[in-house]
């Protein structure tokens, strides 16, 4: 039940902010409803492009509850729940409320570093303090940690509810060693929209995507053609977005795509510090990609 849940395209929820650094609640709903009237797969809630260390906790539970129920169960819905304290996240999954969730999303420890049984130790903590689906989050670019295909590998063997993993290490050969040797239930999701169309000809199952926040519709359409096998279209589409693609993270994540969405007039061009909007040089081609691609939205 979970895998059909997490096939196909979930989106990485940013979080709009009003210039006096609100939470925008109307724009996320109207987002919300963009997601779904276009497509999305399932919603991430609280995943980094989210901004989530820069919200309070009270903030972090209004966005929660508010995602939940603008969807009104119509979508899975991924939460993001990780931390580099493992005692803290054993806390908070055994004592919140997780109603109206479907699975966790959990990024390896960041800034303390740790060795591969230290990964593995902090998730099997993890497993055995909820019943909840989890889905392991590996982006060494942002923690400073990466975790190895056999630590992966090891924790999708022992634990049944460890049942996908993000894959954002940017290295495709670590990628295909744990899709070729995984457990048959287990997922690979990409956690780069850039190499999403490459991996799932390798045997992902889709993607956690960030330029999805902008474009649902065209993204997921990609991901279904090709986890079709239907390789010749998918590319074509990949191929449209490779612009935006490079253009995405050149100012970092989610300043691009909030760039994106303030250009489709959907948002205010608003980040938390220590975030900042992107260059104007970079919201000016980013503009120029969108109008060269003519997409309604």
């Amino acid at each position: 039940m979970i895998n059909s849940k997490l096939t196909g395209m979930g989106v990485a929820l940013i979080t709009p902010f009003l210039e006096d650094d609100r939470i925008d609640f109307d724009a996320l709903g109207k987002l919300i409803e963009y997601q779904i009237q276009n497509g999305v797969d399932y919603l991430v809630v609280l995943g980094t492009t989210a901004e989530t260390a820069t919200l309070t906790p009270e903030e972090r539970l209004q966005v929660k509850d508010f995602v939940i129920k603008r969807n009104h169960g119509r979508v899975p819905i991924v939460l993001g729940v990780g931390g580099n304290c493992t005692a803290a996240l054993v806390e908070e999954l055994t004592t919140g409320d997780f109603r109206g969730v479907d699975a966790i999303l959990s990024v390896t420890p960041f800034y303390n570093k740790p060795s591969q049984e230290g990964l593995y130790q902090h998730y099997k903590a993890l497993a055995k303090a909820t019943a909840l689906p989890i889905v392991l989050y590996n982006v060494p670019g942002r923690t400073g940690v990466n975790m190895a295909p056999d630590t992966t590998l090891r924790l999708a063997r022992e634990f049944s509810n460890i049942v996908a993993v993000k894959e954002a290490s940017g290295n495709i050969t670590q990628m295909d060693e744990i899709i070729k040797n995984k457990p048959a239930d287990f997922m690979v999701i990409s956690g780069d929209d850039g190499i999403t169309f490459p991996l799932i000809t390798l045997g992902a199952v889709g993607v956690i995507s960030v330029i999805g926040n902008a474009f649902p519709k065209e993204f997921s359409r990609m991901v279904r053609l090709a986890l079709a096998g239907d390789y010749e279209h998918a590319l074509e589409i990949h191929h449209r977005f490779t612009d935006l693609f490079n253009l995405l993270f050149v100012d970092g994540n989610p300043a691009g795509v909030k760039c994106m969405l303030n250009a489709m007039g959907m948002i205010e061009n608003k980040l938390r510090l220590p975030l900042v909007p992107t260059r104007i040089t970079t919201y000016e081609k980013i503009r120029q990609v969108l109008e060269e691609l003519n997409i309604k939205y």
